[in-house]
């Protein structure tokens, strides 16, 4: 995907289009190690102190710490709609020296469910900024996320 839309080189002014796919694979990484179920890949792509505006709660969480304790209190699997896909879109990429600022989008989707139908997607619109460290490996050092569009309700209830 480019990283603005009509740009074929995948850069914004500021971002030469290795650094900004750089950036956008620790995201791609990230959703698929989510949906993959793989905890210890996705926290790879997080500096252990990131800063977190998750979707699920109102507190600014600081580190992995603050991240395992509101993953632990989150619904198990079976509990609630199912998430059929993910999918990260829209990005906008920046970076400058070291640090990075991603935009984009996350869309969820969710399995029918018997007698609601039809559930509508989840539509997220998310920043992120991320640090290049000594190794030249992108972390993300601040996400927030913003739930645009509740998912997982019947498409008629919006």
């Amino acid at each position: 995907m480019s990283a603005l839309p009509g740009s074929s080189a995948g850069a914004r002014p500021g971002a030469n289009p290795a650094d900004a796919t750089a950036v956008w694979q620790v995201i791609t990484t990230m959703y698929e190690a989510y949906a993959a179920g793989d905890r210890s890949r996705i926290d790879s792509c997080l500096d252990p102190e990131a800063t977190v505006w998750d979707s699920g709660t109102a507190e600014l969480l600081f580190g992995k710490p603050d991240l395992d304790r509101v993953r632990e209190a989150r619904p198990a699997a079976d509990e609630g709609p199912v998430e059929t896909g993910l999918e990260p879109f829209g990005q906008v990429v920046d970076v400058f020296g070291d640090t990075a600022v991603l935009r984009f989008w996350l869309r969820v989707d969710f399995a029918p469910e018997p007698g609601a139908g039809e559930l509508c997607p989840e539509l997220v619109r998310n920043t992120a900024v991320l640090r290049r460290d000594e190794g030249a490996a992108w972390r993300i050092v601040h996400l927030h996320e913003d739930v645009q569009q509740p998912g997982g309700v019947p498409v008629g209830d919006h």
